[in-house]
């Protein structure tokens, strides 16, 4: 039995492609709508299994109407669609229990799999997006440094020798080396040539 779908978007040309594609496909799409409210009458109404929405719509964003759906104890399950990698909308999503979370220039592409998904009641999420996540997050070790630790990682990030770091923070070379080996131990690299180089380089937006 196919899924029981709404979708609502307030960029006409988004809704008129999501509603196409989806038509042409032979899903079960009982209604769309172009903003928050109509998408909440329209849940409320049908009860679908999936309901599509965009994250910004006006009247009601897309996390706004999964948490009243979840608040009303609604069976819907909740799919966001948006351009926004952004980890706290993310999270917001996942804490709501929201089942997909799909952006938008991979829509076409990545929608099928997510009503799949979804159906069996597996949350599907852009692997773009978890990637882009995981990417920009700070590394666990990186709290364990003291702050005189990260000034340190911060100048080798910038390809100061240790004559440079010793110079600049008036202390000693042996002192300097002193704190790269603590800096080494503290976040587990391993002990050969530039590893805390390479990884000052790849973590300087954190320092």
């Amino acid at each position: 039995m196919d899924p029981s779908i709404i979708i609502a978007d307030d960029h006409p040309l988004v809704l008129k492609g999501l509603n196409d594609f989806l038509n042409e496909n032979n899903y079960n799409v009982l209604a769309s709508a172009k903003n928050g409210k109509e998408a909440l009458a329209l849940i409320k109404a049908h009860v679908p299994d999936i309901a599509i929405l965009d994250i910004s719509m006006p009247f009601l964003t897309g996390l706004e109407i999964a948490e009243k759906c979840k608040k009303e104890k609604l069976s819907t399950k909740i799919v966001l669609i948006t351009f926004e990698k952004d980890e706290a909308i993310y999270n917001k999503a996942k804490s709501l229990g929201v089942y997909g979370y799909v952006l938008k220039e991979f829509a076409l592409e990545e929608i099928e799999n997510c009503i799949d998904s979804v159906t069996k009641n597996k949350s599907y999420f852009s692997p773009e997006l978890i990637e882009h996540i995981e990417v920009s997050k700070a590394p666990e070790n990186l709290n364990s440094l003291t702050k005189h630790e990260k000034n340190i990682v911060s100048l080798i990030s910038k390809n100061k020798t240790g004559v440079e770091i010793a110079e600049i923070l008036s202390i000693s070379t042996r002192t300097v080396e002193k704190h790269k080996s603590n800096i080494i131990r503290k976040l587990k690299l391993e002990s050969k040539q530039n590893s805390l180089l390479i990884w000052a380089k790849e973590n300087e937006q954190f320092l």
